[in-house]
């Protein structure tokens, strides 16, 4: 029964801890205060710089930017559409999503894009006109951009990791139990949930009225293999670092060798999955309970005394 209590436990601690912290950008999908005051930054929504207004630089990560006023600086635009028709002095850079410059306006700098942009006639490019693949160096960005990735999931596995073991500290024996008398079972299990549930999500978005439930689980699935990912890498602490040591030094050192492989082209994206297989399979059998029944000691009769 604790086992169970204790999987339940987890399953609550990390869906608010991983809802918390995935859900912190979500709150600045507005404008946000960037470099200085007179910056403009927004992760998700609407970029507008309306006719008059003036701001320095503008920076869109996804939605659309609308750059009527004018921007002293240079107009960012990560994925998105991007319609100008004022002044911009700096650069124009977007890197997806349809660009178009209208008649009348004016870019002091170079326009660079992902795509073939709209250059009304009446509109002023100062600078060149020029491509994203030719501006920059395609591998550069890609690795950049991967190695930002593996920063923010480190992070974010770091995190959760630490949440879990402060408030959910029955986790640790009940990992170590499994682990060491059900590896097999462990490895099972999770292979069977790591590539059941994708199915089964499939099978629910053919049923109409079972779309939303398919919905949500195919988006549940990210969250989920996440918390596989973070109670794997405590095991395979386990089974580096002993108890009594701290269940805190046992998941770090499991962590830290997780996120070192996968900085590896290709075999980090194996480990990912090997290691949140483990962890969905000790999940599992915890949740199943891992301590196995005790029997009733048996009463041995007495010896029987010889009447002499």
């Amino acid at each position: 029964m604790r086992d169970r209590t204790t999987a339940l436990a987890l399953l609550i601690t990390a869906t608010l801890g991983m809802t918390v912290f995935l859900a912190a950008p979500a709150f600045a999908s507005g404008d946000t205060s960037g470099l200085n005051e007179n910056d403009q930054v927004v992760l998700n929504g609407r970029l507008d710089v309306a006719e008059g207004e003036t701001l320095d630089t503008a920076v869109l990560f996804h939605g659309s930017a609308t750059i009527a006023g004018t921007a002293t600086g240079d107009v960012v635009v990560f994925d998105g559409t991007t319609d100008i028709s004022g002044h911009v002095r700096g650069d124009v850079f977007v890197f997806n999503g349809d660009t178009n410059v209208r008649s009348g306006a004016q870019i002091d700098g170079d326009l660079v894009t992902g795509q073939t942009p709209v250059v009304e006639s009446g509109a002023t490019v100062q600078g060149q006109q020029q491509r994203i693949s030719s501006r920059f160096n395609a591998g550069v960005i890609g690795a950049a951009s991967r190695f930002a990735w593996w920063v923010g999931y480190s992070v974010s596995t770091l995190v959760l990791g630490l949440l879990l073991f402060i408030f959910v500290p029955a986790l640790d024996p009940a990992v170590i139990r499994a682990v060491r008398g059900r590896m097999g079972a462990s490895i099972g299990f999770g292979v069977l949930v790591f590539f059941v549930l994708p199915i089964v999500a499939a099978l629910f978005l053919v049923v109409v009225i079972a779309i939303p439930l398919g919905l949500f689980t195919l988006l549940a699935l990210a969250l989920l293999y996440t918390v596989g990912y973070v109670v794997g890498a405590h095991a395979i602490g386990r089974l580096i670092v002993k108890p009594p040591t701290s269940r805190f030094l046992a998941f770090i050192a499991g962590w830290g060798i997780l996120r070192l492989l996968g900085l590896i082209p290709v075999v980090g994206g194996l480990v990912w999955t090997l290691a949140s297989i483990f962890g969905l399979g000790v999940l599992w059998v915890t949740a199943r309970g891992t301590e196995p029944k005790q029997l009733p000691a048996q009463t041995v009769p007495p010896t029987p005394t010889v009447m002499g």
